[in-house]
């Protein structure tokens, strides 16, 4: 059973818009950082993709942008498994400020698997439905009191 991942990061001038907040595109690249970390937690991320010939990719992104983030800003990008079938696993995304305590953003995402030669769909190894179980229904992923393993 996989658990909570957070990823502790600092809000840098890269990340900032001509508005001065955090550009749209960096909350996608950022679920895309905390899920490949927290799949490198798990100890089935890149190297073992290659290795077993076939790999998760992101096929569907849902995001809702919830209040604007600026430079400087400490922000805790929190990732959970909380489904799996045969092709897909579903990952779901909180990104939480702690000097206000908001979540400024929430998203999830559809992942398939594919085998890497060919690009078509892949019934998961035994591996990957392993290493990739949603977390326990008695954990609380909204409650930031709690703060899970953390990278930054």
């Amino acid at each position: 059973m996989s658990t909570i991942f957070d990823l502790k990061i600092q809000v840098e001038a890269k990340h900032i818009d001509v508005l001065g907040h955090v550009n749209n595109v960096m909350y996608v690249q950022w679920m895309q950082d905390v899920a490949a970390a927290h799949i490198e937690a798990l100890g089935l991320g890149l190297k073992q993709y290659f290795e077993l010939k076939h790999a998760m990719v992101a096929v569907e992104h849902h995001v809702q942008y919830r209040k604007a983030a600026l430079e400087g800003e400490e922000i805790i990008l929190r990732t959970w498994l909380d489904d799996l079938n045969a092709l897909y696993s579903f990952r779901q995304y909180a990104f939480y400020r702690p000097k206000d305590q908001s979540i400024i953003f929430m998203g999830n995402t559809k992942w398939a698997c594919i085998e890497i030669s060919t690009g078509r769909p892949k019934r998961m190894s035994p591996s990957f439905t392993q290493a990739y179980q949603p977390i326990s229904s008695e954990l609380d992923p909204m409650d930031f009191s709690v703060l899970y393993h953390q990278v930054g």
